[in-house]
């Protein structure tokens, strides 16, 4: 069996509603092995469905942010995305569609919760833990998993 594409899982934003066009950037550590081998979790999420729209896992480059920005599905593409001041994602998000903002404003309040949620129900992605991935195979495939549940049980109770 295989996973469908996660913009496969997404509901389709409300163009009517001011928030349909609003995405929250962020990224989180977590290691494979052993901490020195480090990963980040990149993500995309929509403000309005709280659903992950796009992700990708690599390390802390502009090259890794430009990955996620390409992996942003059409309909959420021309939206404006929320982040925090790492400089990647001044350099690959176009300045009309990005602004960078402290954890004081709230306006990335929910995927920072969405950070939360994944180190809770997953142990393998806290940054201290005897739970960890031993293979970077494993902790993609659970990191997918995790988000096309995610994303499907939300598009299940939006119904």
């Amino acid at each position: 069996m295989t996973l469908p594409e996660l913009r496969e899982t997404l509901i389709e934003p409300d163009s009517a509603e001011p928030e349909a066009s609003l995405l929250e950037l962020d990224e989180l550590w977590s290691f494979v092995f052993k901490r020195a081998n480090k990963r980040w979790i990149w993500i995309a999420l929509c403000r309005a469905t709280r659903q992950v729209v796009a992700s990708v896992v690599g390390d802390r480059s502009a090259a890794t942010c430009r990955k996620l920005w390409e992996q942003i599905p059409a309909a959420y593409r021309q939206a404006h995305c929320d982040s925090d001041f790492w400089e990647a994602y001044q350099v690959v998000i176009p300045a009309a569609q990005h602004t960078a903002v402290g954890k004081e404003t709230g306006l990335t309040a929910h995927v920072e919760r969405w950070n939360n949620t994944l180190r809770q129900r997953l142990g393998r992605f806290v940054s201290k833990s005897l739970s960890f991935s031993k293979s970077d195979v494993m902790y993609e495939l659970c990191l997918r998993l995790f988000l096309h549940d995610y994303n499907l049980s939300l598009a299940l109770s939006l119904d």
